[in-house]
């Protein structure tokens, strides 16, 4: 489920898989020298890059990603959460090398954020086809001026050596993938962004919730972080923007903009209504509803609106169960609040779960996913949620109204209006043979979404609004800039 602003496309249609799409390599491709750590100074880039496998790097094509995501040093061995690995394996079946720069993450900040599942690239199959650049975490001024320079000379470096470039600009100090496509223009090179959430919208919705001295700083900022954001995109060739809430924002920047989904469930995953036959039997026969979330107990996930609108539904004299797995730093607030209101024994709160097919289990059994997001993202969840035949109710915006535009599956409120979510979760778990209807849906608009096809579809696109360097098709920049 994949469309595009802009119908007339620039560049050469793709040919086929990306076996058949491949051409001659860069005249030099990054040093492989160890998937281990190099010792660095805090706050300084490595002088090579680093590679997971052994031995040369494969001919052919090479894909560079500059992303924010950050890669964690464990025992020696750079890592990712398993869904980025999982991501760098579809993106290997499609390039034969890639190249991944991200800003490293200090281990005191490990330990503020433990929620991972983390894995060591050098694990992974594909870990031949992969060099890792560490950047620096360099997001405080004065880290960010000191390593600017050394930064922007390794991002020219590997720059020169990938055929494809894909950036996903997320801030302003200390983002790394906005200075790589700066000097991605310095080099009159074509470049694709991938943004996911409108980072400085999100921002501002939950200024209030910082200190007063961030909330300052981030009156200055947040103007200058939409500027910047901006003005990287409209001077790309392609922008991949996740869901409709960032595509309405951004599509208007660039000559060719897609609305892509970030998908991390296989063919495999998505439910048949054979498979769905139990859940409808049990909702038939009146069983207590079921209802989850999946995901970070923090602010913009609105878990308080969501333990609130649990309360309202067991005050209706309903039967409910209901999951809430993630941790965050509103954790113990929920635990607390539904203490207060007397709703501690229907909620399920175990924490973080780190295995993905564990998450999928739980939507499964589940019979709604709830959710009371506050800000313009797009998380993951529920098209999670859909794929295994779970409806969504939520609070309405284009993002999930857009996952169930086609074949429904979705109820949805006003913003904020959490009394309003409880009411209408009342009305389906009173009507089974409405939730039943909803439920068949979201497993048809489930069928939209897995990975292969995700991966392989930007991959084409990649390939089709991104020349080669040196080819007759690449432009420059000059067709690309708004």
């Amino acid at each position: 489920m994949q469309t595009q602003a802009n119908p007339a496309p620039t560049g050469p249609a793709p040919t086929g898989p990306a076996s058949q799409a491949k051409t001659q390599p860069r005249d030099q491709r990054p040093d492989l020298i160890s998937h281990r750590t190099a010792s660095q100074a805090p706050g300084q880039p490595s002088d090579a890059c680093l590679t997971s496998g052994k031995g040369e790097a494969t001919a052919g094509t090479t894909l560079l990603l500059v992303m924010p995501v950050p890669f964690q040093s464990r025992d020696g061995l750079l890592g990712f959460d398993s869904q980025t690995c999982q991501g760098l394996m579809r993106w290997t079946e499609q390039f034969d090398h890639v190249i991944m720069a991200s800003p490293l993450m200090p281990a005191a900040q490990e330990q503020v954020q433990p929620s991972l599942n983390w894995q060591a690239v050098a694990t992974l199959p594909c870990a031949g086809q992969l060099t890792l650049v560490p950047l620096p975490w360099a997001y405080g001024l004065t880290d960010f001026l000191l390593s600017y320079r050394r930064t922007r000379q390794q991002l020219g470096q590997i720059i020169d050596r990938a055929d494809y470039l894909c950036f996903s600009p997320s801030t302003l100090i200390g983002d790394w993938p906005a200075l790589a496509a700066q000097e991605a223009q310095r080099q009159d090179r074509p470049y694709s962004i991938w943004i996911d959430r409108v980072e400085y919208d999100i921002t501002w919705r939950t200024i209030h919730s910082e200190p007063w001295y961030n909330q300052l700083k981030y009156l200055v900022m947040v103007p200058l972080m939409r500027y910047y954001q901006h003005s990287i995109v409209r001077r790309s060739h392609l922008g991949l923007f996740q869901g409709q809430e960032t595509f309405s924002v951004f599509q208007g920047d660039c000559p060719n903009s897609y609305c892509v989904y970030d998908v991390h469930t296989s063919r495999a995953d998505q439910i048949s209504m054979e498979q769905l036959q139990p859940k409808l039997d049990a909702l038939a026969a009146q069983v207590p509803l079921r209802i989850c979330y999946m995901g970070r107990a923090a602010e913009m996930k609105g878990p308080l609106d969501w333990v609130r609108a649990i309360h309202r539904i067991h005050q209706a004299g309903l039967e409910v169960e209901a999951t809430w797995l993630g941790d965050g730093p509103l954790f113990g607030e929920m635990k607390a609040l539904a203490e207060k209101l007397g709703v501690a024994s229907i909620i399920e709160m175990p924490g973080f779960v780190g295995e993905h097919h564990v998450v999928l289990d739980q939507m499964r059994r589940h019979h709604l996913l709830m959710f009371c997001h506050k800000t313009p993202e797009s998380p993951r969840c529920l098209v999670e949620s859909l794929v295994v035949g779970t409806p969504i109710a939520g609070y309405g915006s284009a993002y999930p109204e857009g996952l169930v535009a086609d074949h429904g599956g979705g109820e949805f409120v006003p913003l904020h209006q959490w009394q309003q979510l409880a009411d209408r979760v009342i009305e389906l778990a009173q009507d089974r043979d409405r939730l039943c209807q909803l439920v068949r849906a979201a497993a048809r608009s489930g069928q939209q979404f897995s990975e292969e096809d995700v991966f392989a579809h930007r991959s084409e696109l990649l390939r089709q609004h991104l020349p080669l360097p040196g080819s007759a098709q690449a432009p420059g920049l000059s067709g690309a800039v708004g």
